[in-house]
């Protein structure tokens, strides 16, 4: 019976909300809880937030994670224990009373990945069985369960019970035991303070490590580029005079010119750094080995370009003339091989080895319905599984290119004596059967002699005489022994066959073995190798790992130092240069190259300064481009570009349209914040292009932020990006400023900012940052992924440039998308503006599927 109306609504409400909250983070790659964790929503946006009436959960999908929670309500008495089972890991959390901060592991399948188990197999961890835990039938206790699956096996999870009795089993926690945390059924995706953050999920900010980079990532390392932004600018007006202005007018400009849709790529070059940024992601070359793919593919010299090849779009540098010389590795002579000792002419006589049944891996599965969808998760570009078809084809042709002095025939490695010794054998034995089968004993006779009763059917072995059958089954045997060696065998049966057997051992003992010497001591001689001067300046959609063009350190210092010479000669013992930060040079071969200076200079006070400025190098008549940087006595003729500056207050306008991706507007409001919060910078606007979004009120969101400048606009016009893009450019008022076309799944460097406002001159240059797309499971500190090469959505421009070219596409992009950022740098080329292209460090794009975007609906199951 039922002593009050308190315990008759919680009754109530018990029955009400017999399930428990359940919390999904999709498209996200791993195996590990550790994985699911690094997720940039994880715990506080899941992509969908729903409910689960029991502890057993079966979606069949991939890579997602699972956070379940809520109140386990026992159903008596005493001592229970509890039993999770998954695929792949999971952790099973319980609290000793309803309070998330009492929190404690219970109960897990793995820590690695690497485990998992069959559906209701809680016995093949010890972790999976939690000890004995008290519990009281008038109590409830907050409960936390998290699962991670990959793109293998049968995903599931499911969490058991079981009193301490003898004969009780395992059973699962169903609808009758559990309770929400919290009814989540009207609240907005934004809408977090609820959720419980504990032990087990907490927003936890990510930890870079400077001294040892994850997964060796170079670029992850300290650089002065990443914090020259925080040093004081030195004012432009203190340069004039320091070097004589010129005239700037490159020869690669095509204003005019007509262009066929979509070939501006081919009139857009990368830019030289200097010193070396590590944007080459050498960590991703085994997926993409572009520097040593084909050495055809690059040019040994850099030559100038004809003004007849430019004008006619065959910009496409040329290979000068001669072969390419490949030798860069050769042995030294007194270290070669002598002649390889043959072995002695006797069959070998061992027992047949029984094949290893390979072991058989976890049967991928995927919903028919989605596999389009799910193709688009894991796989990159087309034109990067192109290239990666015929990589194992390039590798095998670039061996036979450079590596003609490896030993050979003539000169054997120990892999070519191995495999000579074994073509050896298998001829004599070949050899010791005639057509008929009959042995040939003349070719044995170190071991085979006739009978000496002559018996034609008995032979001669030391002083017995054995069957000349027993004779050709060994021969036989050894014939066969030899054909299994050649095959090989499977790739993954190798680690079944490390050690040595019973059987092994005893075939060692009762037969000739023979191991291949190797020269331990050989050594070689080698070139230097720099595949850096080997690449062009064009865009090679093929490579997405290379990174920028690496300027040579003699033409670096020269220019630095003709630059400083003036500087002095302008302030005598004023500044010292501390430091070379960053040089960026636009080569042009006819005329001359321009150049970015970024120099941490130190006042005769001791205050650092940063020199940020534009300097052109005039090409000299009578020497050749590069020619003239060696000699010794010339003089380098430096000028300032005429009406080629940067301005560092230019107001930056982030442009980015959206529609029901609340968490990660979210997350873009908060990247930006902490961009203010880093560089103190007030010079930029954010403007959200809201295209009648539900998950979330953008406009309250923006008003709780700490930015500094914002607007959001509601459309209801059915349009794409470009028409979204064109709404924002209206917003932005002033002509001189500058317009970012953003995306919302962003990274930013911290010295974004500044970086934009560098590289965009107005009348002059547009801005197209290469941006580095990031893996499913990869994260900013750990960025497994690839450049974005051929991708030209994210723009910066001054907007009077953008407009003055006719702004947007609007009429022909409005209900389809690809292809609008190409025919906007179209126009942007053939309006006399250049396009500077830099692979930006630590500048990622998010991995991130299309679920729920724009107007994609879900496809019931039926």
């Amino acid at each position: 019976r039922l002593q009050s109306w308190q315990e008759l609504r919680y009754w109530i409400s018990l029955c009400r909300d017999r399930m428990a909250n359940l919390h999904i983070f999709e498209d996200w790659c791993g195996t590990s809880i550790s994985q699911l964790q690094k997720n940039l929503h994880y715990p506080l946006y899941p992509h969908t937030r729903t409910t689960v009436k029991k502890l057993a959960v079966s979606p069949s999908w991939t890579n997602y994670g699972l956070r379940i929670f809520g109140y386990i309500h026992p159903y008596t008495d005493g001592d229970f224990l509890f039993a999770v089972a998954s695929d792949d890991n999971s952790e099973f959390w319980l609290s000793e009373d309803e309070n998330p901060d009492n929190l404690k592991l219970r109960a897990y399948v793995g820590k690695t990945g690497r485990e998992w188990t069959a559906p209701g197999e809680y016995g093949k961890y010890a972790s999976q069985i939690s000890d004995l835990i008290p519990l009281q039938k008038n109590n409830k206790y907050f409960f936390e369960l998290i699962h991670k699956q990959n793109d293998q096996g049968t995903d599931h999870v499911e969490v058991a019970w079981k009193l301490k009795q003898i004969g009780s089993g395992f059973s699962i926690i169903d609808s009758k035991f559990i309770s929400l945390y919290t009814n989540e059924s009207s609240l907005k995706t934004v809408d977090v303070n609820h959720i419980p953050q504990t032990f087990a999920s907490h927003v936890t900010p990510p930890q870079r490590s400077s001294e040892t980079p994850p997964h060796g990532v170079d670029m992850l390392r300290a650089d002065p580029r990443d914090s020259f932004h925080q040093v004081p600018l030195l004012d432009k007006a203190r340069l004039q005079g320091v070097l004589p202005d010129c005239i700037y007018n490159p020869s690669y400009i095509i204003k005019g010119y007509p262009l066929i849709r979509y070939q501006g790529l081919q009139f857009v070059h990368l830019t030289y750094v200097y010193p070396n940024d590590y944007t080459r992601l050498t960590h991703m070359e085994s997926d993409n080995r572009c520097f040593y793919h084909d050495f055809d593919d690059y040019s040994m010299q850099r030559r100038r370009k004809l003004s007849s090849v430019q004008k006619h779009g065959r910009i496409r540098k040329k290979r000068e003339d001669g072969e390419l010389d490949n030798r860069f590795q050769q042995m030294d002579q007194d270290n070669q091989p002598k002649a390889i000792q043959k072995p002695p002419e006797e069959p070998q006589n061992h027992p047949e080895v029984p094949k290893q049944q390979p072991r058989k891996k976890k049967k991928r599965r995927r919903p028919e319905q989605n596999q389009q969808d799910q193709h688009y998760l894991q796989n990159p570009p087309s034109e990067v599984k192109n290239y990666d078809q015929g990589k194992e084809k390039d590798s095998h042709r670039y061996q036979n290119h450079v590596m003609e002095n490896i030993p050979d025939q003539q000169n054997p490695g120990p892999a070519q004596r191995e495999d000579l010794l074994k073509s050896e054998v298998k001829h004599q034995v070949n050899q010791s059967l005639n057509k008929d089968g009959r042995i040939e004993l003349h070719q044995h006779k170190a071991k085979y002699r006739n009978s000496s009763d002559g018996n034609p059917n008995l032979v001669a072995v030391g002083d017995r005489n054995i069957p000349v059958e027993s004779i050709r089954e060994e021969i036989h045997d050894s014939a066969i022994h030899i054909e299994e060696v050649e095959d090989g065998g499977d790739e993954e049966d190798t680690w079944a066959n490390q050690g040595y057997s019973e059987e092994d051992d005893y075939d060692l003992l009762n037969r000739a073995v023979f191991d291949v010497e190797v020269k331990w001591s050989q050594t070689f001689q080698a070139k230097p190798l720099d595949l850096h001067a080997l690449r062009t300046d064009w865009i090679d959609l093929k490579c997405n790992v290379s990174g920028n063009m690496l300027l040579e350190e003699s033409e670096a210092l020269s220019v630095v130092e003709a630059f400083m010479k003036k500087l002095n000669k302008k302030f005598p013992r004023q500044f010292s240069l501390e430091r070379i930060v960053n040089i960026e040079k636009k080569p042009d071969y006819n005329r001359g190259s321009r150049y970015l200076l970024e120099l941490d200079l130190q006042e005769a006070s001791g205050r650092h300064l940063r020199l940020v400025q534009y300097i052109y190098v005039k090409r000299t008549e009578d020497q050749g481009f590069h020619k003239k940087q060696k000699g010794q006595d010339a003089e380098l003729k430096l000028c300032n570009p005429y009406s080629f500056y940067w301005n560092p207050t230019a107001t930056v306008h982030f442009i980015i349209p959206v529609k029901n991706q609340a968490r990660w507007v979210q997350q873009f409001i908060s990247d930006m914040e902490e961009l203010y919060r880093t560089t103190g910078d007030q010079n930029f606007n954010v403007i959200i292009i809201d295209y009648e979004s539900t998950d979330m009120n953008i406009e309250q969101a923006l008003q709780n932020s700490y930015l500094p400048r914002y607007r959001a606009e509601l459309i209801q016009d059915d349009g794409c990006h470009s028409v979204l893009a064109y709404k924002g450019l209206s917003l932005s008022q002033d002509d001189h400023s500058i317009v970012f076309l953003c995306d919302l799944h962003i990274h930013f460097p911290p010295g974004f900012i500044d970086t934009v406002r560098k590289h965009c001159v107005e009348r002059h240059m547009a801005f197209a940052p290469i941006v580095m797309r990031l893996n499913c499971g990869a994260t900013p500190l750990e960025p497994g992924g690839y450049w974005e090469v051929n991708g030209f959505g994210l723009l910066g421009i001054y907007k009077s440039d953008l407009d003055s070219i006719g702004g947007m596409n609007t009429k022909e992009f409005t209900d389809r998308w690809g292809g609008e950022d190409w025919e906007l740098l179209d126009r942007i080329l053939q309006g006399g503006l250049e396009v500077e292209r830099l692979y930006l460090r630590n500048f990622f794009h998010h991995f991130h599927s299309k679920r729920g975007m724009w107007n994609r609906q879900v496809l019931r199951n039926t």
